[in-house]
């Protein structure tokens, strides 16, 4: 055994040492990388967007007034552009102009209503003044016909006392002869028949006038009576004449939401910014003509910015909502910008080359077996704190990392 087989083992020892330290660091290098890749997840796979909403007019016109320019950044409530507003003005004053015509029409059947009730009244008034007629002349029929029994009465007692006088007279004139009465008792008699024929033509003549008053109060009641008829004849046909003013207050909906619209119109002349926003897609100028739902330039969103960052589904039960992030630009990659994650994706299109494609019919499932699997990558949703306006754009490539906490 020679000196350098001695010395062998002990020379490689040391070499053996260092190669076991640096498996073992490198073990332990994997493994931190390892758990920090798992607990603190990090992606390249990110861009940043915003929302976005496409400005178009609601009323057509040509553009009078563009205030914008494109990639201009404009606060909420700035005039971004006006649509000519003269035919929208002229609409708006027809529809008022209507409307005061309307209110006008109401007036004047409103006076006319009113005096139509005022006939209605003078004819109840002239129902009543019938009604009180009548009755009065049917008061006159009793009272007339109270007179007529009189006068009969009258009559009977006056022919009944004309007749015991006559009877007297005739009594006493034989007796005349034979000198039993005197002449004077004969006279008398005569006097006193003379004077009941009087009182029996004067009853009778009384009995006649009665009849004729009560002819004559029957024929006032008559005439009272049509006359009532006629007063309620025309007391319903004032009723039925008395206008309504239905047909045309149902019209004031109609035209106050004509003027609603018309005004509601005018004020879609003038377009406003929503929000504090950027300028994109620029493409009209003045004198354009713009017409209604069609999009003539587009709004970014400038209060909110996200950077969408596509994590493997095997790090998304390590990624909760509200865990911080840090966010860094491809543009600015040594500047952090601090971001919560708001929500994770639960969808994506599935790979055709693993599901098959469906359709009518059976699935078309591939027969081809892959022997590597790439992990899916779920989108989460990364809103920036505090972002700088003039720094996000959309679309821009991003890292993220999130802290875990």
């Amino acid at each position: 055994m020679t000196l350098f087989d001695i010395a062998g083992p002990t020379h490689r020892s040391p070499e053996r040492w260092a190669s076991v330290g640096i498996i073992l660091a490198a073990l332990l290098l994997g493994t931190a990388v390892f758990w920090r890749a798992e607990h603190h997840p990090r992606t390249d796979d990110a861009e940043v967007f915003a929302n976005l909403i496409g400005i178009a007019p609601q009323v057509e016109g040509p553009i009078v007034e563009l205030k914008v320019h494109d990639n201009e950044f404009v606060r909420k409530g700035g005039l971004l552009y006006v649509v000519d507003p003269r035919p929208y003005q002229y609409a708006l004053e027809k529809a008022e102009s209507a409307q005061s015509s309307l209110e006008g029409q109401i007036s004047d059947e409103q006076r006319r209503i009113a005096a139509q009730v005022s006939e209605v009244s003078v004819a109840h008034a002239g129902i009543d003044t019938a009604q009180a007629d009548v009755g009065h002349w049917a008061a006159g029929i009793d009272q007339a016909q109270a007179d007529v029994s009189n006068a009969e009465r009258g009559v009977d007692k006056a022919k009944a006392e004309w007749q015991y006088a006559s009877n007297n007279r005739h009594r006493l004139e034989p007796l005349l002869e034979k000198q039993f009465v005197t002449v004077d008792q004969v006279d008398r008699a005569r006097s006193s028949e003379e004077a009941e024929a009087q009182s029996l033509k004067q009853a009778e003549s009384q009995l006649l006038v009665a009849k004729a008053a009560l002819k004559s109060a029957h024929a006032q009641y008559l005439r009272s009576v049509a006359s009532l008829e006629e007063s309620r004849a025309h007391h319903q046909q004032t009723l039925h004449s008395v206008l309504t003013l239905d047909p045309l207050v149902n019209q004031r909906g109609e035209r106050a939401a004509a003027v609603k619209d018309a005004r509601y119109n005018l004020d879609n002349c003038r377009i406003y910014a929503p929000f504090d926003a950027i300028v994109a897609n620029l493409t009209i100028a003045e004198g354009q003509y713009a017409h209604v739902g069609t999009q003539v330039f587009t709004l970014i969103d400038a209060r909110t910015w996200w950077a969408l960052a596509n994590f493997r589904e095997g790090q998304l039960r390590h990624i909760r909502p509200g865990m911080h992030a840090s966010v860094y630009l491809m543009s600015r990659p040594n500047e952090r910008f601090n971001g919560v994650v708001d929500s994770i994706g639960y969808g994506v299109t599935a790979d055709p080359d693993v599901v098959g494609r469906f359709g009518p019919g059976l699935p078309d499932v591939q027969r081809t077996l892959n022997w590597v699997h790439l992990a899916a990558r779920y989108p989460v949703r990364v809103r920036v704190e505090n972002p700088p306006v003039d720094i996000f754009r959309v679309g821009e490539t991003a890292v993220v990392t999130l802290d875990g906490r």
